[in-house]
């Protein structure tokens, strides 16, 4: 190990534990930087910094994080979850466990809108937990479901998580995108189906909604049901279905979400000039965060690459004895591990970058990857001492001790555990969605060229073309 590589590591070092006893995480990362990287390599470390900080301004992905961003914001003064849940609940109310389903159901498509965690966790507790402890529902399982619920929206598309990794693992957000549904919604039906199955063998746990609360229409019900999902509906098309179609880049679609989210707005009535002036200051402190950490790991991790460290590092683990699955299952856990003490933002700006090409170096595809690495750090919301979902929640219902809710997250981060190993044996779970777009693609692509360029017998007819459009 040479000189800057001992240098490298210990500015490593020096930033967890200035991290870990409370330093801010943004400018604690350009301090040590510009500090360890002028004693490396000298004044050429500010040339370094500025060009790093231009080639992450020239990433169009970015540009996206600001609108989908404000498009969750503003979906929350829309009033979504509250029809979507009112409708849930009385469409499943007879059913045992109802409102466990109800709250992950509601949890999954208005991440879909949104992608927000705070928000929803907050929202769920406020409309689900009076609820629940009317209906005597109990506390552990009640709170572990609102507080794993939320935290489908950071896996889900379209995610701020998943924009901002794409670029970090130098892979196509689109790919990223159609790789996330499956594990997506494969977590969300595990969810569902561990409540019904312990609700089923022991009913206390969850009863059915009480006959008084049920809505004794079924025409409502429906016409609910249809009023609460037609909104998510039209805005995933408009957002997701564009990115993963090709016609729009993500911040072309992010843009039409925001707008799409601002018409239901004005279309539920809800509209004030206030509120998305709200949103808009929420938007802007967000993304502000999100960009200076962007930026400051990425300084941060070019002078770390430049001391040689990150090489050093990513030799000495392609050089261990164990096999690729093993020395994957130890990147995993040592993700898993970092998202106790830090959310999300900071694991995939600082140290994504320094495991990845461990990944790469195995073998492994970058998509499937990056997304696996996305259900292990949905765990930051769910694992102590963060564990934002747990103050979230304790915020909105008081009667639920931080104990019991700790302890109902706990059950949830076991399925989630299943789901990574799932995903981790069988990555068609993640891939197959990806591989059909790019097949598409290419397969549209081979259409066009053939369009444009028919054979050039000198018995071609237009047939060719009229095939090649067939084909198309």
């Amino acid at each position: 190990m040479t000189g800057l590589e001992l240098l490298g590591l210990a500015m490593l070092l020096v930033m967890l534990g200035a991290i870990f006893i409370g330093l801010p995480i943004s400018f604690t990362l350009l301090f040590l930087a510009l500090m360890f990287g002028y004693a490396g390599m000298g004044e050429r470390v500010f040339n370094l910094a500025y060009l790093q900080t231009i080639g992450l301004m020239k990433q169009d992905e970015l540009v996206a994080v600001p609108m989908f961003v404000l498009m969750g914001f503003i979906c929350d003064q829309a009033g979504l979850m509250e029809r979507l849940f009112k409708a849930f609940r009385d469409l499943f109310a007879p059913l045992k466990g109802a409102l466990y389903v109800v709250v992950i159901l509601t949890a999954t498509l208005f991440g879909i809108a949104a992608g927000t965690v705070g928000a929803t966790v907050a929202l769920l507790g406020i409309m689900a937990g009076p609820m629940m402890i009317r209906s005597g529902y109990d506390v552990r399982m009640s709170a572990g479901a609102i507080a794993a619920g939320g935290t489908l929206g950071i896996l889900i598309p379209p995610s701020v998580m998943l924009v901002v990794m794409a670029p970090v693992l130098d892979i196509s957000i689109i790919d990223l995108y159609a790789a996330a549904f499956g594990p997506g919604f494969l977590l969300s039906a595990m969810f569902i189906a561990y409540t019904l199955i312990r609700c089923h063998f022991n009913p206390k746990l969850g009863p059915p909604v009480p006959v008084e609360e049920r809505q004794a229409s079924m025409r409502i019900v429906l016409w609910e049901c249809l009023v609460g999902l037609v909104p998510v509906t039209v805005l995933t098309i408009v957002t997701l279905g564009a990115i993963l179609a090709g016609i729009t880049t993500a911040a072309e679609a992010a843009a039409f979400g925001a707008l799409g989210a601002i018409l239901l707005v004005v279309a539920y009535g809800k509209f004030t000039w206030r509120g998305l002036l709200d949103a808009c200051y929420a938007t802007l402190a967000t993304t502000s965060m999100v960009l200076l950490l962007a930026v400051a790991s990425n300084v941060f991790g070019a002078v770390f690459a430049w001391l040689g460290t990150a090489t050093w590092m990513t030799k000495a683990l392609l050089a261990s004895p164990l096999p690729p699955w093993g020395t994957m299952s130890l990147l995993l856990t040592l993700i898993f591990l970092l998202g106790w003490p830090f959310e999300w933002p900071a694991i995939v700006f600082i140290f994504l970058p320094m495991l990845a090409p461990v990944a790469k170096g195995l073998g492994y595809d970058m998509v499937w990857f990056g997304c696996i690495v996305a259900v292990v750090l949905q765990t930051a919301f769910l694992s102590p001492p963060v564990a934002m979902s747990a103050y979230y929640l304790k915020q909105v219902v008081k009667e639920w001790n931080l104990r019991l809710i700790y302890r109902g997250m706990a059950d949830f981060m076991v399925i989630q555990c299943a789901c990574v190993a799932l995903v981790l044996i069988f990555p068609a779970i993640a891939m197959w969605f990806p591989q059909w777009l790019q097949a598409r693609r290419v397969a549209a692509r081979t259409a066009q060229i053939e369009y444009v360029a028919p054979p050039s017998s000198a018995t071609a007819t237009l047939d060719g073309p009229r095939m090649a459009i067939r084909n198309f």
